[in-house]
């Protein structure tokens, strides 16, 4: 690591601590040359993962925007926010285990179903009413007789 004061690229750590709630470590300098101190922090580089959404436009992996749509499917029902955390958690590590650089949102709606399934029936059926574009109310009662088969 380069010294900030003197250019020199000889230091000793003096101190490390875990910061951004362990994100990140920050490691407290000395410069070997000219004895003066700074702070450097490492992070963990993240590769961005695209979205393909069915237009063919590409955005940025949003974990917010999961959250908010389950959160909208879980209304009045008695699911804490806890655990919508943990599904966004999840599916998050999942999205970027796969190593893949681009995903499509088809697949990320599917990781949100088979989450919501465990959790909250309702909920799912609420958010796979929207996922799915539901047109009318034969393609809604299909669903939901999907939904029972699987429970039996």
């Amino acid at each position: 690591m380069k010294c900030i004061y003197c250019g020199c690229e000889d230091s000793k750590v003096i101190d490390s601590r875990s910061a951004d709630e362990g994100r990140t470590i920050r490691r407290r300098r000395e410069c070997v040359q000219c004895g003066k101190r700074f702070t450097t922090y490492e992070t963990i580089e993240d590769t961005p993962v695209l979205v393909v959404k069915a237009s063919g436009m590409r955005q940025a992996y949003d974990p917010q925007k999961i959250k908010n749509g389950i959160i909208k499917s879980c209304e009045k029902r008695p699911v804490p926010l806890n655990v919508i955390d943990d599904i966004v958690s999840t599916i998050t590590k999942q999205i970027y285990n796969s190593m893949e650089q681009e995903i499509s949102s088809k697949k990320i709606g599917e990781m949100v179903m088979d989450q919501l399934k465990k959790v909250d029936e309702v909920a799912y059926v609420r958010y796979a009413s929207v996922y799915r574009s539901f047109k009318d109310i034969p393609s809604f009662m299909e669903e939901l007789k999907k939904l029972m088969e699987n429970k039996n």
